[in-house]
C-alpha cells in the first residue's frame, strides 16, 4: 500500500494504520461532520431570516476562530450528491445500532434540517413573489448539479427545488453549465437549456440553486432586460447583492433579509 501511494505520501500526505472499525468510523465521521456543519449554518440562516441578521457576516465572524473555521459552512438549500446524504444516514443508523442514542439524536437533527431546505426555499420564493402565486409563474432555476464543478445530480437540492416549483404550478426552465443531460434523465418533466442568457427570456422569477461561478460572474446589467421581471432569489447566498441591486434587480437571499 505504501508503494502504491508513494507519490501522495512523498508529497506529505499522512498515512494512518488502524483497525477496520476505526477506519470505517473515521470515513463516516468525516462526511457526517461536513453534513452537521452545513445543517448548523442553515439553522443559523433560519434564525437570521426571522431576526433580520446577516448569515454571511456570521460565517465570516465564526471563521476567525480556528476551532470552527468557515470552510464548508455556506448557507443554502443543503447538501446532496452520492456521499454526504448516504454517509450521514449510515452513520446515524450505526449510532442507533450501537446504542449511542444521543449521537443518533444529534445526527438525525442534522438530517431533518437538511430535509427541510426545499420548504424553507419555497417560503422565501413565495415571500419574494408577494401577491403573485407560484402557479402560472415562469421560473428559471439556475443550477441542476448538487454542487458546482460536476454533472452529478444525485440527491441534488437544486433539482428537488425545481421539482417542487413545478409541482406548485410553476413553468420551470432549468439552466446548468454541465448537468443538463444528467438532469433531463432524472427529471424529464422540466424544461432545460444550456444558454445562460436565453434561460432568462420572459422569466417572472430567477432562482439560483447551485453556486456555479458562472452565476457569480454574470453581468447583472447585461441580463436585466431579459426576464419579464428582474426578480432573483439566491438560495445559495452566493451573490454580491450590490451590483445586482444597482443594475435594477430585486434580490432575495436566504439568511440575509436585510440585503
Amino acid at each position: 500500500m505504501r508503494a502504491v501511494y508513494a507519490p501522495i505520501l512523498d508529497a506529505g500526505v499522512p498515512i494512518f494504520v488502524t483497525d477496520p472499525q476505526t477506519a470505517e468510523l473515521a470515513k463516516g465521521a468525516a462526511n457526517t461532520f461536513l453534513g452537521l456543519k452545513i445543517s448548523y449554518i442553515n439553522a443559523v440562516a433560519d434564525m437570521c431570516q426571522a431576526a433580520g441578521g446577516d448569515v454571511s457576516q456570521i460565517v465570516e465572524i465564526l471563521g476567525i476562530d480556528p476551532r470552527i473555521g468557515s470552510g464548508g459552512m455556506r448557507p443554502g438549500i443543503g447538501y446532496g450528491g452520492g456521499c454526504l446524504p448516504k454517509d450521514v444516514r449510515a452513520f446515524t443508523a450505526s449510532a442507533r445500532q450501537l446504542g449511542a442514542e444521543q449521537a443518533a439524536t444529534l445526527l438525525r437533527a442534522a438530517e431533518k434540517i437538511n430535509e427541510s431546505r426545499t420548504d424553507v426555499a419555497m417560503d422565501l420564493i413565495r415571500q419574494a413573489l408577494g401577491d403573485r402565486p407560484v402557479r402560472g409563474t415562469r421560473v428559471t432555476v439556475w443550477g441542476a448539479a448538487f454542487k458546482p464543478g460536476t454533472n452529478d445530480v444525485r440527491e441534488s437540492p437544486a433539482l428537488a427545488l425545481a421539482h417542487a416549483l413545478q409541482q406548485a404550478g410553476g413553468n420551470v426552465t432549468v439552466h446548468d453549465p454541465q448537468a443538463v443531460a444528467s438532469a433531463m434523465t432524472r427529471n424529464p418533466e422540466l424544461d432545460y437549456t444550456d444558454d445562460l442568457a436565453a434561460s432568462l427570456d420572459g422569466a417572472d422569477l430567477v432562482v439560483l440553486a447551485t453556486e456555479w461561478p458562472e452565476y457569480r460572474q454574470a453581468d447583472p446589467r447585461a441580463l436585466v432586460d431579459r426576464p419579464a421581471h428582474p426578480l432573483l432569489v439566491d438560495c445559495r447566498t452566493t451573490l454580491d447583492p450590490e451590483p445586482w441591486h444597482t443594475a435594477g434587480w430585486t434580490l432575495h437571499q436566504l439568511g440575509r433579509p436585510g440585503k
